[in-house]
């Protein structure tokens, strides 16, 4: 069977950001608020960070479990990892996830400065230099016959979008208006020539999901 690439639960803002400006370790999303684009997620019962019981059902939470299904990789920009530019100034730094990152799989970070791979509970970092295509070979490899999810940033996303390697996308898009940031696109509309597309509503209202599929 073909190794999809996938862009799952990916969040924008409704003017098309995927994070605002000004990131850094205490505010990873910059100026945006992450509680209110996540919302959605976080009110479903599948939410990996849920401590108590309940939580919705139904659409938004099969969303939710789509995350992980299939899945065997994970490929994402530095900037999805950490805010530091440049070369690396400390390897302790191990990303924002702590002990146990929620990927449990291979993860290949793009980076021009590399650093040594490593291990945090049952998800592995490589860092690599490498161009779209070659870094999805990788990938797919890792994988071992699974998909391999593309987890952003936006930059990221658009990188392997305008090299025509992404089969399938579902997009949250947020009522909130960021004006400024990292940005997927000004409109879906963009996707049109190359990808089928639905357009959701949550049915608790707020996001709309955007799942685009290859033509």
């Amino acid at each position: 069977m073909e190794q999809l690439l996938r862009v799952v639960n990916f969040m924008v803002s409704s003017d098309g950001f995927g994070a605002g400006v000004g990131q850094s370790l205490e505010r990873p999303f910059g100026h945006a608020e992450p509680a209110e684009m996540f919302a959605w997620a976080g009110a479903t019962a599948s939410w990996p960070m849920r401590t108590d019981g309940g939580g919705s059902r139904g659409l938004d939470d099969y969303f939710t479990r789509d995350f992980a299904r299939n899945i065997g990789a994970e490929i994402m920009g530095r900037n999805k990892f950490g805010p530091q530019r440049g070369p690396w100034t400390d390897h302790e730094w191990k990303g924002w996830w702590g002990e146990e990152p929620p990927f449990r799989t291979p993860v290949f970070v793009m980076t021009h400065h590399l650093r040594p791979s490593f291990t945090l509970s049952d998800t592995t970092f490589h860092f690599v230099d490498e161009e779209p295509a070659k870094v999805l070979a990788m990938a797919r490899e890792a994988a071992e016959g699974k998909d391999v999810r593309l987890g952003g940033g936006a930059t990221t996303v658009r990188e392997f979008l305008d090299a025509d390697l992404v089969d399938t996308l579902h997009v949250a898009v947020s009522p909130v208006e960021l004006g400024s940031g990292a940005r997927l696109w000004e409109s879906p509309e963009e996707l049109y020539d190359r990808f089928e597309h639905e357009a959701v509503p949550s049915p608790r209202g707020g996001v709309t999901h955007h799942l685009f599929w290859r033509r």
